[in-house]
């Protein structure tokens, strides 16, 4: 076993600390890389508060994960000793059922693994930890190669908050003559506004605080629609062929198809932790649809990765040393980043 350390949740709700663990020895099919940097992702607060399911503890939240390898298995032929390597949201799945055979491992049949807060049933049978960590074992299809010279920092949220928002524009093929909505502009809402711009589509940032109005312009929005302003609300009824919904907290996701064009499509990726109410109208008048997309398979994460690095797309981040991750919760709850933070592993 490999001893390492990160920071941990003893209990539901209870205060991340330092916490002393082990990870599985590194197999012929596995990669071990340390860790540069973590991305803090908003389902991490609601995983060790157990806002959506029981969890297992001890729990070492994290999933976006960026560092340099240090071992590989004796099988391996992607990776090599000293290159950089990402790891997202899951490190497992069946790779039998037809999602994993067509590249849709997050889709898996037998369900996938995630990269904290589940067991490992196809491998070691041991409660999978995060990224909130020195180290990472993880098997060598699942982790992601990064391309040397971007900025690593910004990069790591890119394996949740990117994938999340690439993967909707690109299955639905958001681009060119598409007016697109993105509701939010939190970690999520900012990538969403950077790949509808790259895609060619019109953006507006949908936003109850007037001041993301300067940011939203500045991330390459082309409008802003304040939607606590009645006015702008109405006015803008039967505008957008999509809306991406990137909101976590309740809201009324009927108020805002009022906003799509007949045939539109509100797509969710927030999570908020209670169910939505959508009554049948707000489909059948204008033959509209509401749709959810979860994060992105292997080759379609690879594929966003070298976009981005490929068109110069990094997340907007705030580097932050570990012993303030309590801070940042609740700077996070407030929406008081711009956009993600994301903890300098150097500083565990």
């Amino acid at each position: 076993m490999i001893k390492t350390k990160g920071y941990a949740a003893q209990s539901a709700g209870a205060d991340l600390a330092e916490w002393a663990f082990e990870r599985r020895e590194v197999g012929p099919h596995d990669v071990q890389f340390d860790i540069l940097y973590c991305g803090v992702c908003h389902s991490d607060l609601h995983q060790i508060r157990d806002d959506w399911f029981p969890g297992i503890y001890p729990m070492v939240p994290g999933h976006e994960i960026v560092g340099r390898i240090v071992k590989v298995g004796e099988q391996v032929t992607k990776f090599k000793v000293g290159e950089l390597a990402g790891t997202g949201c899951m490190v497992d799945s069946c790779g039998k059922c037809h999602n994993c055979k067509d590249g849709l491992e997050q889709y898996c049949d037998h369900g996938n693994i995630q990269t904290y807060n589940a067991i490992n049933h196809y491998t070691d049978g041991m409660p999978t930890y995060g990224g909130y960590s020195k180290t990472i074992v993880v098997k060598e299809d699942f982790v992601l190669r990064i391309q040397e010279g971007q900025p690593l920092a910004n990069v790591a949220p890119l394996l949740c908050a990117g994938i999340t928002t690439y993967s909707p524009l690109r299955h639905w093929k958001v681009g060119k003559g598409h007016k697109l909505a993105v509701l939010g502009l939190g970690g999520l809402g900012h990538m969403a506004v950077k790949f509808g711009v790259a895609f060619g589509a019109e953006v507006t940032v949908l936003s109850t605080s007037p001041s993301k109005e300067a940011d939203a312009k500045k991330l390459g929005a082309h409008n802003f629609l304040l939607t606590s302003d009645k006015a702008q609300f109405e006015a803008a009824q039967n505008s957008f062929d999509f809306i991406l919904d990137t909101v976590s907290a309740q809201h009324d996701i009927a108020a805002y198809m009022s906003l799509l064009k007949t045939n539109g499509t509100h797509i969710c990726v927030g999570v908020p932790p209670e169910p939505s109410q959508i009554p049948p109208f707000a489909l059948i008048a204008g033959r509209k649809s509401v749709a959810g997309s979860m994060i992105g398979g292997l080759p379609e994460t690879q594929e966003m990765l070298d976009f981005c690095a490929a068109n110069n797309i990094v997340s907007d981040v705030e580097v932050i040393d570990i012993k303030d991750i309590a801070t940042a919760y609740e700077r996070m709850l407030k929406g008081d980043v711009r956009y993600r933070f994301v903890i300098d592993m150097a500083t565990l």
